[in-house]
């Protein structure tokens, strides 16, 4: 059975793009287009790997991020934050709300999937 990936980005052609990326390496992708949508899919089903963004409306990545980890089916699910977001700041914020890893837009798709295959184990 494919691992379960949750895709969380409010631009639909990025989520377009990485769910085609993913897709090409067979994994199941489910995509959400702000936090909040994000986390309620998250209550009502359990993904093996979430991606997110950290700039949305509604739920920002990094409230997202905090929100799984206190869930418990959530506290070891790796979350990878794919952002524009570039900053040592930034990533500290995310290292320090339970963020597996950090990513920098544009994505390169051969990266994206050494590291989903890495995090996915």
């Amino acid at each position: 059975m494919s691992k379960h990936i949750l895709i969380v980005d409010d631009s639909a052609s990025i989520r377009q793009m990485v769910e085609m990326t993913l897709k090409s390496a067979a994994y199941q992708v489910t995509t959400a287009n702000d936090g909040q949508a994000g986390l309620d899919l998250c209550k009502k089903q359990q993904f093996d790997f979430v991606l997110t963004d950290q700039n949305m409306p509604r739920m920002d990545g990094l409230t997202l991020i905090k929100s799984l980890r206190g869930l418990a089916n959530y506290r070891t699910v790796p979350i990878v934050v794919l952002t524009t977001e570039a900053g040592d700041d930034m990533k500290a914020k995310g290292r320090a709300a339970g963020a597996t890893g950090w990513m920098v837009k544009p994505f390169d798709p051969q990266k994206l999937l050494a590291v989903s295959s890495k995090v996915l184990g």
